[in-house]
């Protein structure tokens, strides 16, 4: 992975996105200094199935904040306007991850898999797929003073031309690797701290700590044995 950028803007469509596919190595990069900002474009609030909407977003900002913060990041954005399960592609959402790209002016982008699939016959859900081809769109439309010009005339926001990379977490065809130590106990902990939207996958008895580790470790193992055999986080980079 490149290492000549500071500033990083991470961008997925729920809370917990980021902790499954690239939380190990944002952990390592806050560890060495570079600033990492998250942008979340909706709550979760279809998330689990035995919260009503509005109680599963307060629940699960609150998780991502606290994930967020065990592995360096202590700024956290959610969009309005967007609904859990429903995403809709198209210029509105442009427009919003425009307008967050030009107001922290990051280096490198990071999202998740915006393929059809996981690999093989793993589907991927429609806003995982929605939202990572957007910010591919939008590293672009940042930097376009013709698009979305009502961004600098009512919020100040100018132009931004300095996305130098996408870096796509969880793709099934990655390019690049981040090899990752301290980082994976800190993704164990991130990951860990969705404690409400574990129990909703597995049931009121999962452990969230042990699912955390078995799922990171996983992950990490299996990027490894790609990467030297040493443990890593493997991302598809697409140059600006």
């Amino acid at each position: 992975m490149p290492d000549t950028w500071q500033r990083a803007l991470a961008i997925a469509a729920h809370p917990d996105d980021l902790e499954y596919g690239a939380a190990a190595a944002i952990a390592e990069w806050t560890a060495a200094g570079r600033e990492i900002t998250y942008v979340l474009v909706t709550r979760g609030e279809a998330g689990i199935d035995g919260l009503p909407p509005d109680e599963c977003a307060a629940v699960r900002e609150a998780e991502q904040r606290a994930g967020a913060a065990r592995v360096g990041v202590h700024t956290v954005e959610f969009l309005d306007g967007h609904r859990d399960g429903v995403i809709e592609a198209g210029t509105a959402l442009r427009r919003d991850l425009s307008a967050a790209i030009r107001r922290h002016r990051p280096e490198l982008l990071i999202t998740l898999n915006h393929h059809d699939t996981w690999g093989g016959v793993r589907w991927n859900t429609p806003d995982h797929r929605v939202v990572g081809r957007a910010v591919l769109d939008a590293a672009g439309d940042a930097g376009n003073r013709w698009l979305f010009p009502e961004l600098k005339a009512t919020q100040g926001l100018a132009p931004w031309t300095g996305v130098r990379w996408v870096a796509v977490a969880g793709s099934p065809f990655p390019t690049h690797a981040m090899e990752v130590g301290p980082g994976i106990e800190r993704a164990v902990a991130s990951l860990a701290c969705h404690e409400a939207y574990i129990k909703g996958l597995g049931g009121p008895d999962q452990d969230p700590a042990a699912y955390a580790r078995t799922f990171i470790e996983q992950m990490v193992r299996a990027g490894g044995d790609r990467y030297r055999g040493r443990p890593a986080t493997l991302f598809q980079l697409f140059p600006r």
